[in-house]
């Protein structure tokens, strides 16, 4: 915490510290979700060439997300699909994602910046996500015309 006194008035600023790992998992889930979407067998080697990580690596996060129920994976069988919660985490980022990239192109008019777009979307909550998809108009498609999956905003 970062204190300052002004006017005799102490202010305190907090600073939100996320830990990498929770990124981390994240991005795993959302590309788990993403090949899922598509209708595709998810495999260690189609994980490994979205991410553009290697297999090894893969492995290892999956054996981790297996023992927190977020996938279902038995090393041999080299397919993995999500869990509810990891599909739940899936879901968010992509529409976390997808609204990003409506309001970079349609609102705000500057071309779409992925490494910006995944520094944001790691630190949306279901709030906040809810309001930039109300303030879109509750956008169906992304610029890149896949499906933005509806929260329940888009239901009232």
């Amino acid at each position: 915490m970062i204190s300052s006194k002004n006017n005799n008035i102490e202010e305190r600023e907090e600073l939100y510290i996320d830990t990498a790992e929770a990124e981390h998992v994240e991005m795993y889930l959302k590309a788990i979700w993403s090949i899922s979407e598509r209708k595709e067998e998810v495999k260690v080697s189609s994980i490994a060439k979205l991410l553009s990580i290697s297999q090894p690596s893969v492995v290892q996060m999956l054996h981790k997300l297996n023992a927190a129920h977020l996938v279902e994976y038995k090393g041999g069988k080299n397919v993995v699909e999500l869990t509810n919660d990891g599909q739940r985490t899936g879901r968010q980022m992509i529409r976390n994602t997808r609204l990003l990239e409506v309001m970079m192109k349609d609102a705000l008019k500057i071309d779409i910046d992925e490494e910006m777009i995944c520094g944001i979307e790691h630190h949306m909550n279901k709030k906040f996500t809810d309001a930039l998809c109300t303030l879109l108009m509750h956008p169906r498609k992304c610029p890149h015309d896949h499906d933005i999956p509806s929260g329940q905003c888009c239901r009232k």
